[in-house]
Parts: structure tokens; sequence; C-alpha cells
């Protein structure tokens, strides 16, 4: 087993925080030993020391990607918060129906693990514009730090566990059931999400037009105060006037900080 020392470990520490945004406090340790120990071995180190040294000389980035993979939670499931759900389909869909321009609805699933978010989102807007919806572009930029998750969420493979929460009317329309019992989101729901790689800690976000929706939840959890705030800050610049960002219901904001204007409990919105 590799032993990780308090001076490897605040390495570490920094080193991430640096350039991901998380934040491992000392008592994360041993799970940092236990997630990137046998991945260390694997590579015939013999410290974490030498791994980060191999981890930042790799500019191709496919280091830091395992090691992400390995280090981060991707733990999500479909309808999850559900009252954001009916809020958007409730509240927030009438209103940019009513005030968005040209029909382009740009909507943002940052930090969107394996695709329950997103692919929820692409099926509440089908349901909600039903025939006039080929008039609206309602393509969903999905985002994550994990490649991996990534990959998964393109398949758009569940398995019928994660399928528990879902309406019998949305997988009798949205999804098909494939050879190993796993229910396979439908290709006219698929393409409504584009899927890319992305690091919310950027400076700059791969797109030019503004959002008028960001769900960014349950990420922030993983930073501290002023990662937090830095965040909410360039989420508030890239929002449409009058658009919505949505956060997990264990998150919270430094309402004397930012800028947005709470209207429920996780919900905010740029006036």
């Amino acid at each position: 087993m590799i032993v990780i020392n308090e001076q490897e470990f605040r390495r570490f520490s920094d080193y991430i925080k640096a350039n991901y945004g998380i934040y491992f406090k000392d008592e994360k340790k041993g799970l940092i030993e236990g997630r990137l120990g046998p991945l260390i071995k694997g590579l015939n180190f013999s410290s974490l020391t030498e791994y980060i040294d191999y981890v930042t000389a790799d500019k191709t980035g496919k280091a830091a990607s395992v090691m992400l993979n390995k280090i981060t939670t991707n733990h999500t499931f479909f309808m999850r918060e559900s009252a954001h759900f009916d809020y958007f389909r409730d509240v927030v869909l009438p209103y940019l129906t009513k005030t968005v321009r040209n029909k382009d609805l740009r909507i943002w699933s940052a930090a969107c693990s394996s695709g329950e978010e997103p692919f929820t989102l692409a099926m509440i807007i089908d349901e909600f514009f039903g025939l006039n919806k080929p008039a609206w572009d309602t393509k969903i930029l999905a985002s994550d730090i994990s490649q991996n998750v990534i990959d998964i969420a393109k398949s758009g493979a569940y398995s019928t566990e994660k399928m528990k929460d879902i309406p019998e009317s949305w997988k009798n329309k949205y999804f098909k059931k494939s050879e190993n019992d796993q229910y396979v989101v439908s290709d006219k729901i698929k393409n409504e999400v584009i899927f890319h790689r992305m690091n919310l800690m950027d400076s700059v976000y791969p797109f030019k037009k503004k959002m008028h929706v960001i769900f960014c939840r349950n990420v922030m959890i993983y930073f501290d105060s002023a990662t937090k705030d830095k965040l909410v800050e360039h989420l508030y610049e890239i929002t449409e006037p009058g658009g919505f960002l949505f956060i997990g219901h264990s998150e919270s904001l430094n309402r004397d900080k930012m800028k947005y204007r709470y209207i429920m409990p996780a919900v905010y919105r740029k006036e």
C-alpha cells in the first residue's frame, strides 16, 4: 500500500485546488491513499510525489484525466432534487418562451456527471414544446471535468435501478430496452445534448453566447469559499439578464458577495 506523508498530501491538495477548484481537507488523506494507491503502484511509482511529477509532466492531459476519474465522486440519478425540474418546467420555460429572441434557448448542465440531469432537461423540454419544438433551438450543453463520466453519459445507457424514479410514460416514450437489460436514451433525446469535457476553473469557457439557464448542482460542495465566490461571479457574467442559476440543495452562496437574486432554495436569478 502507498503511504502518503503530510508534505506530499499538501502538495497534491494544493495542485488539485489550484487547477480544478477541488478542496481536500487533511482528513481526506486516507481517501486519496485508497483511490490513488493502486494506480500509483500499477505505474511502478513508489510515492505520490513521483506520481504528481508524472501527471504534471504529461502535456496530453490524459494522465490528469485518469487521476480526476479516480478522485472525484460522480453520484447522481434521474429526477435528483425534483423540485428544480418542476420549477424549470412550470416557471422558467414559460418565461423564456416569451422573452428569448430568435427562439435560441441556451441551457448549460455544468458538472453533468453521467448524463441524467441534461437528459431529464431534454425530456422536459420536448414535452413542454410538443409540436412547436422544431421551431426552437433547444440543444443543451452538458459538461464535466471527468472524461470517464462524459463517455458514460454519451452512451445514454442506464440500469433498471437508475430508472426507478423515471415516470413510466417517459420510459416508454424516450427509452428503449437493450439486450443486456439496460434502458437506452432514444436518439431523439440524445441528439438534444452536446457533451463536452470542461474545467469550471478555466478563465474562459468554450462558448460565446451567454446562457439563459445554468444547472451547476452539487459541485461547489468540493470548493472552499473563495473558489466558490469566484466561480459564481464567473457564472453570473455568462448568464443572460433574466437568466437562472440552479445549485444543489446542500450548497449555499454568499448573498453578501453574489449579484444573483435569491428566488427559492437553490435557485437564483440575474436581473
